[in-house]
């Protein structure tokens, strides 16, 4: 009612048109739920059988056995062979122990070899890390402050900047193309500030990481870089978001900054709630409100709230689909998730959060005055949601990375229909 009023108040649509507009939304929620519901109750499985869950348990405990102790190929063929091999591989291995340990105590801790120990430990149970372009073009003393940005994964930085993009696109006139302007800024906004959250996330995890198979070989739990080495690099992304910010209008100056209590409280919520992705989700998607008001120097709730409510249950799907790469280890650690508490049913959940995101997505667009291409893109945003959903296999961890990085897309098809909306409008 609230938002069909300040609809009314702005006198662009009639008595007749707002009931069909009202008609129009709901359609479009029931059409999202039915489509989201009938793929995935054909798609449905089980997370984690009993089966799978014990084998994994045992798999994991035998993964913390090899760290521990060393591995050796038993040889049958030659006995005096076997126990000569043996021996200088013990040999062998204690050179290198105590070569890496003079290393450590002469200062002397490189990258390469952080990582080549790291990689060795994770190999031995079969888990593999590949080199990326940080590893094969940056020289050595940048690749740990990259590392620690995460500029080698960049869908986390697509899924801070679309939320932006969607909002400063709803702002352009009608007839107009969003301001490439203010595209730039957000979108180097959107790099320095998931490098600066992440650099928050490794510093107060770095405890939990350790304990994570995923993400035990991030530079501060690797030990490649110091605690107070990724400090020093946060005080500079900071600043240089700080730059970005001073760029934009008053309004928007203090609508960021207050941004950054969200930043720095998300880490710790997965120690205190089962809800950490929803928290997730209020931070992440700050922009849909940032980007609007960057263009008109103020915030139209009927158009940007319904925005940032999208944006919150849209995470609620992709992040909980992406948390169900930790489950176990998070058991073990202690700390919570939607993966979690959703368990068997999860599938379920992610259907009623994506019917959610659809339909305030369309509630934006109708308070925004959207064309019918915007709709359009909606039904092929509705049709890539459906199929994460329904074919995410959430008993395996790279299945589940998959379906999470695909996002990027689902931002890319919401970004072109408000632009086509706007321009053709």
């Amino acid at each position: 009612m609230v938002l069909l009023r300040s609809l009314a108040h702005r006198g662009s649509v009639s008595r007749r048109s707002r009931r069909f507009a009202a008609g129009k939304a709901l359609f479009f929620s029931k059409m999202a739920f039915f489509v989201l519901s009938r793929v995935s109750r054909r798609l449905l499985k089980p997370s984690v059988s009993a089966t799978s869950s014990s084998s994994c348990s045992v798999f994991k405990s035998q993964q913390h056995i090899y760290l521990s102790k060393p591995v050796t190929t038993p040889h049958h063929i030659n006995p005096l062979w076997n126990r000569n091999n043996q021996v200088w591989s013990k040999e062998t291995e204690l050179h290198q122990e105590s070569r890496s340990d003079r290393l450590v105590s002469a200062g002397m801790w490189s990258s390469s070899l952080v990582l080549e120990r790291g990689r060795k430990e994770m190999s031995d149970f079969g888990v593999k890390e590949e080199d990326s372009w940080i590893d094969l073009y940056l020289p050595e003393g940048a690749r740990g402050y990259a590392k620690l940005a995460r500029l080698d994964k960049p869908i986390g930085t697509w899924l801070l900047a679309w939320p932006c993009m969607w909002s400063i696109a709803l702002a352009a006139d009608p007839g107009s193309l969003p301001s490439f302007k203010m595209m730039s800024l957000f979108g180097c906004g959107a790099i320095l500030l998931r490098g600066a959250g992440c650099t928050i996330n490794d510093l107060l995890d770095q405890d939990i990481d350790t304990k994570v198979d995923r993400t035990r070989l991030r530079p501060i739990a690797s030990g490649l870089l110091t605690p107070f080495q990724g400090l020093q690099f946060l005080v500079l992304q900071l600043l240089l978001g700080l730059g970005i910010l001073l760029q934009l209008n008053n309004y928007s100056r203090v609508l960021g900054a207050s941004s950054l209590f969200l930043v720095f409280s998300y880490p710790l919520m997965k120690r205190f709630t089962f809800w950490p992705q929803a928290f997730l989700g209020l931070t992440i998607n700050w922009g849909a409100l940032l980007g609007w008001a960057a263009v008109k120097g103020s915030v139209e709730p009927a158009v940007v709230l319904p925005l940032y409510l999208s944006g919150v249950c849209w995470t609620l799907v992709y992040d909980t689909i992406y948390a169900h790469q930790d489950k176990d280890d998070d058991v073990k650690v202690g700390v919570k998730s939607t993966a979690l508490r959703f368990g068997d049913n999860t599938k379920l959940w992610l259907t009623g959060f994506g019917t959610a995101s659809m339909g305030l997505l369309a509630l934006s667009g109708l308070s925004a005055d959207l064309g019918w291409q915007y709709y359009a893109s909606l039904v092929a945003a509705l049709g890539q949601l459906g199929w994460q959903i329904g074919t995410a296999d959430l008993s395996s961890g790279a299945d589940c990375s998959r379906k999470f990085v695909s996002n990027k897309w689902f931002g890319a098809i919401i970004f072109s229909g408000v632009v086509l909306g706007r321009t053709f409008q």
